[in-house]
């Protein structure tokens, strides 16, 4: 699904800006994208202990919290399996996956930013 990003319609301009929004509102918080970044380096179903292992500094509640978001979002998926005790995990949906080159684009951004402002601190 592909967008002529160069176009000089402002009604064009305007629903794109409304969808990135709409997008980022759902991605927006302190663990979300910390959240998401892990289950794309598992690389396969992780449970919530680990998951709260790897994500350094977020407590069990907003942890929950987050995650429950996510998956009305249908960004991650949650799989409890019916043992004593019971075990869940997480994972990316195919939607939670569709994101994985905007994150990378989104990454490389984000260090190009770290360096831009760490060269311009140098010289101030």
């Amino acid at each position: 699904m592909g967008h002529d990003w160069i176009c000089d319609d402002p009604k064009r301009q305007l629903i794109w800006a409304a969808a990135t929004k709409d997008a980022l509102r759902l991605l927006e918080g302190k663990w979300k994208i910390v959240i998401i970044c892990q289950l794309f380096g598992a690389k396969a179903p992780i449970r919530f202990a680990e998951l709260e292992r790897r994500i350094e500094g977020v407590n069990q509640k907003m942890l929950i919290q987050q995650l429950k978001q996510l998956e009305k979002d249908g960004i991650v998926a949650r799989k409890v399996y019916p043992q004593v005790p019971p075990r869940v995990e997480y994972s990316l949906t195919e939607m939670g996956k569709a994101l994985g080159p905007s994150m990378a684009e989104l990454t490389e951004w984000a260090f190009k930013l770290r360096e831009a402002v760490d060269a311009r601190d140098k010289v101030e």
